[in-house]
Order: C-alpha cells, then sequence, then structure tokens
C-alpha cells in the first residue's frame, strides 16, 4: 500500500509540474567612459511603443526582468547623468534568459554659457521658462531658468537627449472640518472628470507614487459607474443617499451620496457635430501620444452613425483644418485623415481652438450635440497659452451651445493643471488616455457619456442640521467648491453631466453629541448663538441644474432623517466608494487619513467587488497592492 500511495505521489506530482512559459532578461549597464557599474539607471520594457514593465539597476550596475511572455521587444535606459539608450529588437523565449549588457554616455554636468547659444527651447512658464539649451561636441551648456530631471527629453541632431521633467498640477488644499452652527451650508459643483485616476494609474504602473496634487479624490471615486436606479420618468436624475460608521474612523459617520444620470438608448441621442481637435507638436512624438491618440479616435470613429459628422482640425506652429466636416458613415476617410498625421513644430494651441470653434459654428447641428474633442499632452507654448488666456477664450466660445471634451496624453510634459482648468470653463469633461483599454472604455463602453450632456451647470447645496451634526467635511471636490450665494446664480459656471454618468460625493460627519474638538478659534464675543433647530432631519440636499439648450435653472430638494438613510449593512456602492477614498488619503498622506490602512482598502474593495463585468474593480484591487509595496 505504501509503494502505490508513493507511486500516485509521484504522478501527482509530475501532472502538477508544468514549466514556465515565460522568459527573463537580465544584463549589467554601466558607464561607457569608465565602465563602472551604474545604480539606479531606470530600465523599462516596451511592446511597439508602450509600457510593459520596468526595473532599476541595482548598485552593481545589474538588472533583472522576469515573467515576460515570449515576443520582440524594446529596451529603454535611462538615467539623469547619462545618455538615453533604446535597444531594438529584444527577443524573449520560452524558459530561456536573454543577456543585454549597455554602455551608457556620460553628460558632461550642464554648465552656465550665456555665449554662443544657438537653440533655445521655451518651456510651459509654470515649470520653466527662458530656458536655452545647446548642444556641442556632446557637452551641454544651460543659460536662465533650466530645471533638468528624469522624465521626459529633449532631442538634439545626432539624436542625443537631455532628460527633462516638467508635469505640472495644481496645489490641492485638502477640505478641512467645518461646524455645522457657523458652516450649516456646503455648495459644490458636479465633477464627472475621471482623469485622475487613470493618471495615477500611470504612476503606478510605472511603480512610481503619484504626485500629491495628482491625486484628486472625487475623480477616483467617480471613475467608477454605481449601481444607482434609474431616474423616474421625466426626471434626468436619481438622488440617492445612505449613511454608516466611518471605516478609518469610528468616532465618525461617512455620507455617501450618488447620483444616477438618465441613460438614454442610442436612437435618441440626437446627430453630433464633432470636431477633433488634435496636438500634432513635436512634443506628442512619442508612443504614447500622437501615436495612442490615432487608435484612441478610430475606436470612436468606428461607433459614430450616418447623421454624426466629424470635422478634424489639427495644430503645431500652426492651426489647419485637414479633413472638413464629414459624415460618420465614411469611415474610411476620416481614418485615412488620422493614419495621414505627424508630429513636428511648436504648439499654436490658442490658434487651433480659435479654428476648431469657428467650424463647429459653421456646422451647427439644431437640437444636436456640439462638440469639439481636444486630445493632447497640454504643453502650449505660442500664442495664447497661459491657464488665463486659455478661460477667457474657451469662456466666450461656450455661451454657443458648444461643448468641449479634453483628452489627456502622454508623460514628462504632462500639463495636467492647465487641461482641468480648461475644461471646467468650456462646459466639458476630461479624461486622460494612458493606453488603448483607457481608449476603449472612453469612447466604447461610455461612448455617448463621454459625448453627449444631458444637464449642465449641476450644483450641490446641502443644509446640515446642527441638532444632528457637529461637523462635516466634504472629500474631494477641493477645486469644485462654490460659494453659498453661487447655488442660485444662474450665470455661475458648474459642471456638467452626460447620458448614463453617475456622480458620488462622500462627506465625513462628526455626529452632534461628539465630544471631539474641531475649531480652535476663539469664542466670539458679539454674535449669540443660534437656537438649535428641532426638526429631526438630519440635513437637506438641493440639487440645481440646466437642461443643454436652456439658462435657467431647475431645483430638486430632498430632505432626509438619519433613522431613514444609516445602514447597518451598506450597498457595494457605499463599501466601494469608501475604499476608493481611503486609497486617495493613503496616496496623499492626508492628515484626515486617521486610522486608514491598506489592508483595509483592500478588504473593502474585495468585499464590494460585485460581478465587475470589465475588471476596473479587480484592477483597482491590483493598483492598492502595488501602491502599498511601493510605499513601503
Amino acid at each position: 500500500m505504501k509503494t502505490i500511495a508513493f507511486l500516485v505521489a509521484i504522478l501527482i506530482s509530475s501532472l502538477s509540474y508544468t514549466p514556465s512559459q515565460y522568459g527573463i532578461i537580465k544584463g549589467k549597464v554601466t558607464d561607457k567612459d569608465t565602465g563602472t557599474p551604474i545604480n539606479s539607471a531606470f530600465v523599462t520594457l516596451l511592446k511597439d511603443g508602450n509600457f510593459v514593465k520596468s526595473t532599476k539597476t541595482l548598485k552593481d550596475g545589474t538588472f533583472s526582468l522576469k515573467d515576460i511572455d515570449p515576443d520582440t521587444y524594446s529596451l529603454k535606459f535611462v538615467h539623469k547623468d547619462f545618455i538615453k539608450e533604446i535597444k531594438q529588437s529584444v527577443v524573449v523565449n520560452a524558459n530561456k534568459s536573454t543577456t543585454i549588457n549597455i554602455k551608457l554616455k556620460s553628460i558632461v554636468p550642464l554648465a552656465l554659457a550665456e555665449d554662443d547659444v544657438n537653440e533655445e527651447v521655451v518651456l510651459d512658464e509654470i515649470s520653466i521658462s527662458n530656458c536655452k539649451v545647446k548642444r556641442d561636441r556632446n557637452r551641454y551648456y544651460k543659460s536662465g531658468n533650466c530645471m533638468p530631471a528624469s522624465g521626459s527629453t529633449m532631442s538634439f541632431d545626432g539624436g542625443q537627449t537631455v532628460d527633462w521633467n516638467t508635469e505640472s498640477y495644481d496645489k490641492i488644499n485638502e477640505n478641512i472640518f467645518k461646524e455645522v452652527v457657523n458652516n450649516p451650508l456646503s455648495t459644490f459643483s458636479v465633477d464627472v472628470d475621471r482623469a485622475a485616476y487613470a493618471n495615477v494609474r500611470r504612476f503606478l504602473n510605472n511603480n512610481q507614487q503619484p504626485y500629491k496634487d495628482a491625486v484628486r479624490i472625487e475623480e477616483m471615486i467617480n471613475y467608477f459607474d454605481y449601481d444607482y436606479p434609474q431616474p423616474k420618468e421625466g426626471q434626468p436624475f436619481s438622488i440617492n443617499v445612505e449613511m454608516a460608521k466611518c471605516p478609518w474612523n469610528e468616532e465618525h459617520e461617512l455620507l455617501h451620496i450618488g447620483l444616477q444620470g438618465d441613460n438614454m438608448k442610442n436612437q435618441e441621442i440626437p446627430a453630433n457635430n464633432l470636431v477633433f481637435l488634435l496636438d500634432v507638436s513635436g512634443s506628442m512624438g512619442s508612443a504614447n501620444k500622437l501615436p495612442l491618440l490615432k487608435q484612441a479616435f478610430k475606436i470612436l470613429v468606428n461607433n459614430m452613425r450616418e447623421e454624426d459628422r466629424i470635422a478634424i482640425v489639427v495644430y503645431a506652429g500652426a492651426a489647419g483644418e485637414v479633413l472638413p466636416s464629414t459624415s460618420g458613415s465614411k469611415k474610411a476617410n476620416i481614418i485615412a485623415a488620422l493614419d495621414n498625421l505627424n508630429s513636428g513644430g511648436s504648439t499654436a494651441g490658442g490658434a487651433g481652438i480659435n479654428l476648431a470653434y469657428k467650424i463647429a459654428k459653421q456646422n451647427f447641428i439644431e437640437d444636436g450635440n456640439n462638440r469639439i474633442i481636444l486630445a493632447t499632452d497640454g504643453d502650449f507654448n505660442v500664442g495664447a497659452s497661459s491657464n488665463s488666456e486659455m478661460v477667457r477664450l474657451i469662456e466666450e466660445k461656450r455661451d454657443d451651445g458648444i461643448f468641449l471634451t479634453i483628452l489627456g496624453f502622454g508623460m514628462g510634459n504632462y500639463k495636467d493643471s492647465k487641461m482641468e482648468t480648461m475644461s471646467n470653463a468650456g462646459n466639458g469633461n476630461y479624461a486622460y488616455i494612458d493606453n488603448i483599454l483607457e481608449a476603449k472604455k472612453v469612447f466604447g463602453k461610455e461612448l455617448w457619456g463621454t459625448l453627449y450632456t444631458i444637464a449642465k451647470d449641476v450644483k450641490f447645496q446641502i443644509e446640515f442640521n446642527p441638532s444632528q451634526v457637529k461637523a462635516y467635511r466634504l472629500i474631494g471636490y477641493e477645486n469644485r467648491i462654490l460659494n453659498k450665494e453661487d447655488f442660485n446664480d444662474d450665470k455661475k459656471d458648474a459642471g456638467d453631466i452626460g447620458c448614463g454618468h453617475t456622480v458620488t460625493a462622500l462627506y465625513e460627519i462628526i455626529p452632534a453629541d461628539s465630544d471631539e474638538n474641531v475649531s480652535n478659534v476663539d469664542k466670539l464675543e458679539y454674535q449669540a448663538l443660534k437656537p438649535v433647530s428641532t426638526s429631526k432631519n438630519l440635513m437637506t440636499v438641493k440639487l440645481r441644474y440646466k437642461k443643454p439648450d436652456e439658462d435657467i435653472s431647475k431645483l430638486i430638494v430632498n430632505k432626509y432623517k438619519k433613522n431613514e438613510i444609516f445602514r447597518s449593512k451598506t450597498t457595494d456602492n457605499f463599501i466601494f466608494s469608501a475604499a476608493v477614498a481611503e486609497f486617495g488619503m493613503l496616496l496623499r498622506d492626508s492628515k484626515h487619513k486617521a486610522n486608514s490602512n491598506f489592508e483595509q482598502t483592500l478588504a473593502l474593495a474585495k468585499a464590494a467587488k460585485g460581478a465587475d463585468e470589465y475588471g476596473y474593480r479587480n484592477e483597482f484591487i491590483n493598483l492598492v497592492q502595488s501602491a502599498e509595496l511601493l510605499l513601503k
């Protein structure tokens, strides 16, 4: 019997063993001049120009990339003190190791030299301005205000480069707790932008910790759809509210407010008059910019109908129309125009926007959907370029009934601050395309939510009852906060909601009976405290919105008692949004994170994963695990 059991064990062992189907790339990076190992060089594996995985060299210059599917790749080697090197046609075979040894040429330290500088590079004034750079006999000079860093590159004759990073983000000052006695009203504009989540994903997939100001928590929460009921007949929205103990602070409560936009059928969507405004400047040359842009827009074109029309405007050193307004049935013509685009020149963004609005107005469809789709890395540097100039230009145009969608591409010189500001000004939405699957999400699954607005200037105003709530904090939406007077002002611009879109907002609540000290402001001498309300309501939720073609807002008012919305067992909507909010606070190292931790974030996300038809929530779980390792 022992012999039989032994043979069975051997048989099971042999059946369970399968050789690895993956390959390995390993090697060493050294200084071409001295032969010494280069520590902390970035080694990035690319497939057709797209990111696969990356690592850093060790102190002895060695690196290893494991679990690689058999195929042909390229390798990029980058270090801030050396000239970038790309090794093309690296073949990986199953169960084998490929060795690649690379020697990098040192960049002689940049020295100030005002004379004999013959090549000027003007970058965005927010990050770098008045910067002159020259290469001469492999020596690099700089003058003016230059800040070299690894990230993006500027190329010189001969193909040599200097690495730069000029990404820019607006500073986020996190919302604080506000006492209800003194601040009973919380007013903000809705936000359906989802760019921050995709951008954060790009950082984490590149094994980098995101910039704190790149983490806009409300955009991360709203990247995901939630299972809210459709609006009742004749209503554009359903409002859904629930409340429970706050996962990261048990002394507090968490309020979840969800808005569901009407999900119209394809045949109910009016005809589209679209103008693609495409950045084809020199900064768009890398694989994750113009080539990815072309593929993304092909997905959109293939979803267009005969009644839809598309024009294409490009801008680089100058702006021009490369395709007149063309029926969506002529897909081959539109795709051919996209395929013919090439990058080069400076970035005349202002001229491009003017021309795009002009063409959109010439082809305006009454009772249709008239929209410009701007695709760029945001690096405007010729003509109208500052944020304030662009905002004024776009605000002048939005009254023509033409909406604006902005798609961000690329890294290194990515101008998130500029694009978010522009989209907010232009009655539009803003997304970041970091890979082809995100393009499919934006222009496939969420096509009409991206393109067709069902309500504009949507504002929330919540009034909290001081007898029920001591203090509150709106999580995220820092750049969407409005004055209380703005709520009833129909001239005040606010956010827009697309067909089928959901909008979710979270409040962290301190109950009225809490002993927690919220404010360190001295007691007022000349103000009498108002008597506490005897109402049993927790709060009043007000919503204002306009129909896309109207200028007078409509008002929705709902009142809620705590016992009507407080749950001991919450929905997946509540749990998953809480997980995303907690993740955002961890990435930002928020002063309000309290007992937030990655273990709890993962547990919440896994508990509320649900059916996850498209795998977005599973991807989130993987990102949380990656971030935990990176931050540790």
